[in-house]
C-alpha cells in the first residue's frame, strides 16, 4: 500500500501567485510519484470542486481536495507557500499552508471526509498550525502529521 503522505508529494517552498498555481504544482508532484492515472482529469477535478466553495478554512490553511477516478492511491499533498496568497477563506484571510486531499472515486467509505475530520481536529489548535508552519525539511511535517492521517486511513479500512 502506498503512504498517504510522504516527502515527494510536500512542497515547503512554493512559489505560486494564485489558486490554480498551486493546484497546478501539487498536481505535477502528484503524477510525478505516480498517484495519478489522469493528471489532467484531476487538476479539472480539484478546480471544479473549489469553484463550488472555497476550501480555505482560516488561518492561513486551505483543503482543497479531489475525488475521482484519475487517483491511483488516497494521498495528502502539502504545499507551504512562499507568499501568502488570497483563498477567498472564510475568514478573509490569505492562505500560506495547502493540504490538498486526494482519494480516487471508488474509495472505501468516506476517507476524504475522514482525512478532513482529522486534519481539521489537529489544525484548530495553533501550537499545531505553528508547529507545521514553522516546519522545515518534509521529515518534520510527516513526523507531526503522518501519524494523524495514518491512523484516520486504518480506522477506515
Amino acid at each position: 500500500m502506498t503512504e498517504v503522505l510522504s516527502s515527494a508529494i510536500i512542497d515547503l517552498n512554493v512559489s505560486a501567485n494564485n489558486k490554480d498555481e498551486v493546484f497546478s504544482r501539487l498536481t505535477t508532484l502528484l503524477n510525478r510519484d505516480g498517484r495519478l492515472n489522469d493528471p489532467d482529469a484531476y487538476l479539472q477535478n480539484v478546480k471544479d470542486r473549489e469553484a463550488l466553495t472555497t476550501t480555505g478554512i482560516g488561518f492561513g490553511i486551505a483543503i482543497p481536495h479531489g475525488k475521482t477516478d484519475a487517483v491511483n492511491s488516497v494521498s495528502v499533498a502539502i504545499a507551504k507557500l512562499q507568499q501568502p496568497i488570497d483563498w477567498d477563506a472564510m475568514d478573509g484571510n490569505p492562505v500560506d499552508m495547502v493540504f490538498q486531499l486526494v482519494v480516487p472515486a471508488a474509495s472505501q467509505g468516506d476517507a476524504h471526509l475522514k482525512l478532513l475530520a482529522a486534519l481539521s481536529r489537529q489544525l484548530i489548535h495553533a501550537d499545531f498550525r505553528n508547529e507545521i508552519k514553522q516546519a522545515t525539511s518534509t521529515d518534520e511535517v510527516i513526523a507531526l502529521i503522518g501519524n494523524t492521517i495514518n491512523q484516520t486511513l486504518e480506522v477506515s479500512s
